[in-house]
């Protein structure tokens, strides 16, 4: 009898053991930043617990700004942003960050005015919208760039993000290039003095504002826009030509970002040149540091990265996204070695 005791404590004493081993292995990995990737990222991080479940992914899309602060402070193993860091930025953290694209993006010009579905935009046009100085839709300077559609003596309400924003920042950029006066009074940033507006918290709040607002109009991640059957204009590029925002007119603006891709991958490919291309587009990055602190998760992070870069690749379409050049995914695959492991 006591030898049956002890053997079935020995049973339950292996089992104990089997469960702290496998607890044990079990690797969080925290990350916070853009909305703007957020679906993206939540279907990379699922699809890859199926294929590693002792590996789970958590990731706060609190937007580009917040993605910045907490890589920073520490807070988490890595961030997202679809603003490059500035310099600045970058010296003030405690070691090396490196940037890493992992798609690419639309920004669009999202819209409720009830009646009219589809619409042109000028950069000029977007640019005096934004700033305030046009405020109706009947307004000459939207009809002349829409001939034939009836456009309603309804006022025009701003949307625009309240949050520090990745998506803010790439519309900046492409504001930024395309008119001088936005350049001056406002400026290129994450976060700006906006002229006139409504803010909203992330993409999905400027959804809401648009969607719930008759007149309005703002900018949001085409995912967005999708999920949210918002109407959506056409943007016209550096050629001249009126471009919607599909998976082809980014990845035309991707080729011509990857033939200038820098080594450290902060660029802009707004307002890009070249027929065919959407000129509001972005790579997206994940921050990640040099010499992180945490060696074991660096290198199950490593693992995901290198999964991400080439058999994730292919989850980007059907979510709205543009797939990464092949000659940038080589450039990350190398940059990928600095990434310390041990």
């Amino acid at each position: 009898m006591k030898s049956m005791k002890r053997w079935q404590m020995a049973v339950a004493a292996g089992v104990l053991a089997l469960g702290a081993t496998v607890a044990a292995q079990k690797v969080q990995i925290t990350g916070a930043g853009a909305t703007f990737p957020a679906p993206i990222y939540s279907k990379w991080f699922s699809e890859y617990n199926k294929l590693h479940p002792n590996v789970e992914v958590n990731y706060q899309a609190l937007g580009s700004g917040a993605g910045i602060r907490q890589i920073t402070a520490g807070t988490v193993f890595f961030g997202a942003t679809d603003g490059p860091m500035t310099n600045d930025q970058l010296l003030a953290a405690p070691g090396k960050i490196l940037h890493f694209p992992t798609v690419l993006g639309a920004v669009v010009p999202v819209f409720n005015v009830t009646g009219v579905n589809d619409l042109k935009f000028t950069g000029t046009l977007l640019a005096d919208i934004f700033l305030g100085k046009i405020v109706k839709w009947n307004d000459a300077a939207i009809a002349k760039v829409n001939p034939g559609v009836t456009l309603p003596n309804l006022d025009i309400t701003v949307a625009h993000r309240s949050d520090g924003s990745g998506t803010t920042y790439i519309f900046m950029d492409y504001l930024g290039k395309v008119s001088p006066e936005w350049k001056k009074k406002v400026g290129v940033a994450q976060s700006v003095n906006w002229p006139v507006g409504l803010g909203g918290n992330k993409n999905d709040g400027v959804s809401a504002i648009v969607k719930q607002t008759p007149g309005a109009i703002g900018y949001v991640e085409l995912v967005y826009a999708l999920q949210n059957k918002i109407s959506y204009g056409s943007v016209q590029n550096a050629a001249g030509e009126f471009i919607s925002a599909t998976i082809e007119s980014v990845t035309a603006a991707a080729a011509e970002g990857s033939a200038k891709m820098p080594a450290d991958f902060r660029v802009s490919i707004v307002n890009a040149e070249g027929k065919g291309v959407y000129p509001i587009s972005s790579f997206t990055w994940l921050l990640l540091y040099e010499n992180p602190k945490d060696k074991a998760t660096s290198k199950t992070f490593m693992d995901f990265m290198t999964w991400m870069l080439t058999d994730g690749q292919k989850f980007a379409k059907d979510l709205g996204y543009a797939p990464l050049p092949a000659a940038v995914v080589k450039m990350e695959q190398d940059a990928l070695k600095k990434i310390k492991t041990q």
